[in-house]
């Protein structure tokens, strides 16, 4: 199976829930985002480095009576405001995305306690960063809107004329430091996140794209969009 251009579709709110094949795309979503909320925990229980975006949420939990969830679900709306001026095109994949992760994290990370051995952690880590990898391409392979920080990305990418690559690359570098000035949690496991779950969402995003038809399709052949 060719993973060289996965062909997404370009879509409205309406046209995205009118597009078909609406039950399975429904499942395949949640089931990413609660998946990508678990890999975010894991990666929490690993302590070995966050993704980029959770070291500015542990940051901020470290300052504010909130949980890293919580955190990410009140930097996913606040993004989501950043929205309005570039345009881009919400969905109730969007919404979801910044509800259903936070949530879904937290409720891990309740269930679970991190482990004091280094050989413990290091599956952890590693499991959470592939977990993230399926999850990204499970949800956007439903194709009912991206998250929150996937528009931004986007839509400054369209407006600057700059690639997603390179725009993605200096967001993630402003939330880390960011986040490490307000002490957040950066490691091994951050570097790792960056350099792999673009290669492994794109290897995974074939097995999981919905075919609605190409209607509107946009090529993506780097999927660089992870939340």
């Amino acid at each position: 199976m060719s993973t060289t251009t996965v062909q997404l579709a370009d879509l409205g709110p309406i046209t995205q829930l009118r597009a078909g094949k609406l039950p399975r795309r429904l499942v395949q979503l949640y089931v990413g985002l609660v998946a990508y909320g678990v890999s975010l925990a894991l990666m929490v229980l690993g302590a070995i480095g966050l993704a980029p975006w959770d070291v500015l949420h542990s940051g901020v939990t470290k300052h504010v009576p909130i949980t890293l969830g919580q955190a990410v679900v009140i930097f996913s709306f606040l993004v989501l405001l950043l929205w309005i001026p570039l345009r881009e095109k919400p969905g109730l994949g969007t919404v979801s995305n910044a509800l259903v992760v936070g949530f879904s994290a937290d409720a891990t990370l309740a269930l679970f306690d991190a482990p004091d051995s280094l050989f413990a952690r290091i599956p952890l880590m590693v499991g959470g960063i592939v977990l993230c990898g399926v999850a990204t391409a499970l949800y956007i392979g439903a194709q009912l809107g991206r998250g929150p920080r996937d528009g931004l990305m986007t839509g400054l990418a369209r407006r600057t004329g700059l690639s997603i690559r390179l725009v993605r690359t200096g967001l993630e570098v402003t939330v880390v430091v960011i986040g490490l000035l307000l002490g957040g949690t950066l490691g091994i496991g951050t570097v790792a996140y960056a350099l792999t779950i673009g290669p492994i969402a794109q290897w995974m995003m074939p097995w999981f794209l919905v075919d609605l038809g190409q209607v509107g399709g946009i090529p993506e052949t780097d999927p660089e969009l992870l939340r």
